[in-house]
C-alpha cells in the first residue's frame, strides 16, 4: 500500500483516483468541486481541504488537470496571481506523476522545477478516455528517468493496463500528442466515409462491418463508432454524452500543431482535423464527445 496524493477529480481523474482506492492504496484527494470530493470519500479516499494538504504526507503524487497553465500553477505557483505552488509541500524524494495532457515544453519546465526542489517527476499522460479511466484500462505514456517509471509502474497499473517509456521528460507528452492527432484524423475520416455511405442509402452498421473486414479498419470502427445506433455503450449511442469532449480534442490538436512548428514538421492532416473540430466547436458542440463530428459531416451540403 502506498500513500498517494491525487489532485484533479474530473471525468478522468475521479475514476482514476477511485481505482487507486480499490487497489488498496491510501489516497488523499483534492479538487475544487465539493461533489467530486464527496464522491471519492464515499469510496474510501480522504478528502483534503487544500492541494497542499493533499500532498503533505504523500510518497507519490498524481495530478490530472485541464491544461499546461493549471499544472504549472499548481506545482510551481504563479507570481502574477500570488498562487503558491505545492512543490515544497511535497515530502522530499517523493515521486510526482502528472497525467494531464500538456505541452512537452511545459512538462520539461515542470520537471526542472520539481526536480530542482529535491523531488522526482515523470510525465504520465494517458490514452483510453473516460471509459478506460472507469474500467482501469488506460495506457500510460511516460517520459522521465527509467528507474522512476519502473517504480511508478505498480501505481500506474492500478489505473491502467499498459505502461510505456517514451523517452526523457516531455517525451510522454509528445507521444500522447502524436496519438491524439492520429485519432482525430481517424475519427474525421471514419465519420466522412460513413456519412457518404449513408447519403447513398447504405446501412451504417452494414458499412461499418464491411470496413471492419477491409483495409479501412481502424480503432474508431472497432470500439468507438461515431454513428448513433451502430454500437452499444459508446457516446454516439448516448447523445454524444460522456467520453472525450470536442473542445479537449481541439486543445490537443492545438498542442500537436504547436509541437510540429518547433521541428518544422509537416502536419497537413492534423491541421485539417483541427479546422474541422474548430468548426464543429464553433457550432456549439464543444461539450459533446468528439465522435459527434459525425453530425457535422451530415449537416454539410444541405
Amino acid at each position: 500500500m502506498a500513500r498517494i496524493g491525487f489532485i484533479g477529480l474530473g471525468n478522468m481523474g475521479g475514476p482514476m483516483a477511485t481505482n487507486l482506492v480499490k487497489a488498496g492504496h491510501d489516497v488523499t484527494v483534492f479538487d475544487l468541486s465539493a461533489d467530486a470530493l464527496a464522491q471519492l470519500e464515499s469510496v474510501g479516499a480522504t478528502a483534503a481541504k487544500t492541494a497542499h494538504e493533499a500532498v503533505q504526507n504523500a510518497e507519490y503524487v498524481v495530478s490530472m488537470l485541464p491544461a499546461s497553465k493549471h499544472v504549472l500553477s499548481l506545482y510551481l505557483g504563479n507570481p502574477e496571481t500570488g498562487v503558491e505552488g505545492i512543490v515544497n509541500a511535497i515530502p522530499a524524494g517523493a515521486l510526482v506523476m502528472d497525467s494531464s495532457t500538456i505541452s512537452a515544453e511545459a512538462a520539461r519546465e515542470l520537471a526542472a522545477g520539481i526536480i530542482g526542489q529535491g523531488r522526482r517527476f515523470i510525465d504520465t499522460p494517458v490514452s483510453g478516455g473516460v471509459g478506460g479511466a472507469k474500467a482501469g484500462t488506460l495506457t500510460f505514456i511516460c517520459g522521465g528517468d527509467a528507474a522512476d517509471i519502473e517504480e511508478a509502474r505498480p501505481i500506474l497499473e492500478g489505473m491502467g493496463k499498459a505502461v510505456f517509456k517514451a523517452g526523457a521528460h516531455g517525451a510522454g507528452q509528445v507521444a500522447k500528442i502524436c496519438n491524439n492527432m492520429l485519432l482525430a484524423v481517424l475519427m474525421t475520416g471514419t465519420s466522412e466515409a460513413l456519412q457518404l455511405g449513408k447519403a447513398h442509402g447504405l446501412d451504417p452498421k452494414v458499412l461499418s462491418d464491411i470496413m471492419l473486414q477491409s483495409s479501412g479498419r481502424n480503432w474508431t470502427l472497432e470500439v468507438y463508432n461515431p454513428c448513433p445506433g451502430v454500437m452499444e455503450g459508446v457516446p454516439s449511442s448516448n447523445g454524444y454524452q460522456g467520453g472525450f469532449m470536442v473542445d479537449l480534442m481541439l486543445k490537443d490538436l492545438g498542442l500537436a500543431i504547436e509541437t510540429a512548428a518547433t521541428s518544422n514538421s509537416a502536419t497537413p492532416m492534423g491541421e485539417q482535423a483541427q479546422k474541422l473540430f474548430k468548426a464543429h466547436s464553433d457550432a456549439g458542440e464543444g461539450q459533446r464527445d468528439f465522435s459527434s463530428i459525425f453530425n457535422w459531416f451530415g449537416q454539410q451540403g444541405k
